[in-house]
C-alpha cells in the first residue's frame, strides 16, 4: 500500500468532514456491507482512509485508493 502525502490527507479530510453521508460503491472485503449501503463518516485517518459507521451497524473503513464511496 502506498501512503498518501499530507496534502492528500488534508484534502480528503476537507472533502469528508465528520457526519458526511456516503454510499458504498466498491469494497474489496469479505465482510463489506452490500454496495449501496449508506454510512456516515466518523473521521479520516492519517492514511486518508474514511472511518465510516454503516447503516447495517458495521464499522469497516473505506481504504484510500482501494475502496470507493460517493458523497450524498
Amino acid at each position: 500500500m502506498i501512503f498518501p502525502d499530507k496534502e492528500t490527507v488534508a484534502r480528503v479530510r476537507a472533502e469528508y468532514p465528520p457526519g458526511t453521508k456516503v454510499v458504498l460503491e466498491k469494497m474489496n472485503d469479505e465482510q463489506a456491507p452490500p454496495v449501496g449501503t449508506i454510512g456516515f463518516v466518523r473521521a479520516v485517518d492519517d492514511t486518508a482512509s474514511l472511518l465510516v459507521d454503516w447503516s447495517n451497524s458495521g464499522r469497516l473503513n473505506v481504504i484510500f485508493g482501494v475502496d470507493a464511496v460517493r458523497r450524498l
